[in-house]
This record gives structure tokens, C-alpha cells and sequence, in this order.
């Protein structure tokens, strides 16, 4: 299961209601941030998460609505005497404007928490065996954009009228068969696993597309995904003007859900110039499994 806590969902410019973009994304004992804006370490307070077991950020692109709360949370997090390695993840472009701004704060290799920084290339991120992070380019103004998939893998079942029928005890065998291992049980019989395990299933799939300006080349990427969460800063009647900043409307965003087979649709980096429920009415004509994100949102996969 992932679960998502929605810690910004504003577009550039924030307001009363929305702080900049970040998402915490936990799974299997693990915490990951996506994007920091600034602000984000307050609105981890507020939200209940806190800074345990945080050691991870994504980053879709530099722009500084995206990563300006970088410097903020590495201050809290070294009074804190936290010593875990913070490893930030971004296109080289996206770690340089980091590198340069925590070197202009605290000196080259001085921030207050140590930091390890991988740049990103298409491909996988980390696999951590309950689940796996991998990237995708994204276009969004000429900027080292990325997208991000988190799957967790399809699982088979013990199915207990097979394990009965075939006569397995309880007890570490069926452990073996559940890990893919045959056993052999009395009278020299050799089970095998494919005789008591059921079909794949529980396999979830989350995508998360920061700033973009265009879907096109990004539906191998999206489809079948329980959840996409994308941008949708601009309505339909603003598109020469989303074009020109290099953003998505909310029925542009629709329609690429609709058209990849996404189960549900989260709307963010919302534009204070629009109403909540414009931007709903919008895509919902077009995908009616869609919601608006605030902050604070928390949805389990």
C-alpha cells in the first residue's frame, strides 16, 4: 500500500490555503518527499507526519517553487542531530541549483545534515523488494524534468483448500511453498509451488508527474495506474497561456487519464486565479474519477 500525504499542492505562487508543491509518499516503513518547497518543513509539522524516517527526495525539476524548502528542512533536521544521509534525487541541472544554494548557505560539503545526491537517468530509481521508484523524462520548459512510477510487485497466495487437499501441514513448509520453494512432506511427495499458489494479484501502481507541458510520449509510463497524480494549473479557456508557461489544463490532464486506463485522477499545482470547483467541473467532464488536491489531503492506495 502507498499512502500520500499531500503537503503543497499550489501552483508558483502560494496562498492562504496551498504551500508550495511536495508530497510525502510512505510505503513498506519507508518515507520519500517528493518536491520541497519552501515552507515544507513546517507543513510536515502540521500534518502529523514529522521528520522520522525521512531520508529521500525526489525532485521533479528545479524551479525553485519546487526545491526552496531544501535549505529550510536541512537546518531543522541538523539542530535535530539527525545523522541520517539524505539522498536527493533530480536531473544534474535540477542537483546543481541545490548543490549551489546549500553551498552558498553553508560552504561546498558543509550542510547541517549529510546529503548524498544522484542524478537521475530513465530508468529504475531503487528497488527496495516491497516495492520499486523508476523515472521518465518530462518536458516542462526546456528544464531536466522528471516523472516518478511507484509499483509494488503482484503477489500469489497460499490457496488453503490446495494446501489441505495435497495434505501440507501448517508450519514452515508453507512458508517455502508461499516463497516460490518446493517442499516434501511425508511419504516422499514433492509439492510443488505452482499447485498451491493462486493467481498475481494486489500489484498498485502510483504516478506522480510534476510540471509538464505536454503528455505526449509519457502513456507507457501512466497506464493501468491506480493513481496519477498531475498538474493542472491553467483551465481549458487559459490554453495559449498554459502553453506559454509550459503547464497543462485540468481537461488536458483529464483526457490523458482517461485515454491510459488510470483508475483515479488528483489534480495539483492549483492557480489561486481559479476556483476549486472550475477546475473540477473541467476534468470531471471528461474523467469522472477525479478529485481536486488540498493540503493536507491524505489518500492510501
Amino acid at each position: 500500500m502507498f499512502a500520500l500525504t499531500f503537503l503543497g499542492t499550489s501552483a508558483s505562487v502560494p496562498s492562504a490555503e496551498r504551500n508550495h508543491p511536495a508530497l510525502l509518499v510512505e510505503a513498506a516503513g519507508r518515507r520519500t518527499l517528493i518536491d520541497c518547497g519552501e515552507g515544507t518543513q513546517r507543513q510536515l509539522l502540521r500534518s502529523g507526519a514529522g521528520f522520522r524516517r525521512l531520508d529521500r527526495i525526489l525532485l521533479t525539476h528545479g524551479h525553485l517553487d519546487h526545491v526552496l524548502g531544501i535549505p529550510g528542512l536541512f537546518s531543522t533536521l541538523g539542530l535535530r542531530r539527525n545523522s541520517d544521509v539524505m539522498t536527493i534525487h533530480g536531473g544534474l541541472g535540477t542537483l546543481e541549483v541545490v548543490v549551489r544554494m546549500l553551498a552558498g548557505l553553508w560552504g561546498e560539503g558543509r550542510a547541517p545534515i549529510p546529503a548524498q545526491f544522484a542524478p537521475l537517468a530513465a530508468g529504475q530509481v531503487v528497488d527496495v523488494g516491497e516495492f520499486t521508484i523508476d523515472c521518465f523524462p518530462v518536458r516542462h520548459r526546456d528544464t531536466d524534468s522528471f516523472g516518478f512510477v511507484f509499483q509494488s510487485p503482484a503477489r500469489r497466495h497460499l490457496l488453503s483448500d490446495r494446501l489441505a487437499a495435497l495434505g501440507v501441514p501448517d508450519g514452515p513448509m508453507r512458508g517455502e511453498l508461499a516463497e516460490g520453494r518446493p517442499v516434501v512432506i511425508a511419504g516422499d511427495r514433492t509439492i510443488d509451488p505452482e499447485d498451491v499458489l493462486g493467481a498475481p494479484s494486489g500489484s498498485k501502481k502510483l504516478v506522480v508527474i510534476g510540471d509538464t507541458e505536454s503528455t505526449e510520449e509519457l502513456s507507457r509510463h501512466v497506464t493501468d495506474a491506480d493513481v496519477l497524480v498531475i498538474e493542472a494549473t491553467f483551465l481549458d479557456r487559459d490554453a495559449s497561456t498554459a502553453r506559454d508557461y509550459g503547464h497543462l489544463t485540468a481537461a488536458e490532464a483529464a483526457a490523458f487519464a482517461a485515454a491510459n486506463g488510470v483508475k483515479h485522477l488528483v489534480l495539483t499545482h492549483l492557480s489561486g486565479r481559479y476556483q476549486d470547483e472550475e477546475i473540477l467541473d473541467e476534468a470531471a467532464k471528461i474523467f469522472p474519477h477525479c478529485r481536486i488536491a488540498a493540503d493536507f489531503d491524505r489518500i492510501d492506495i
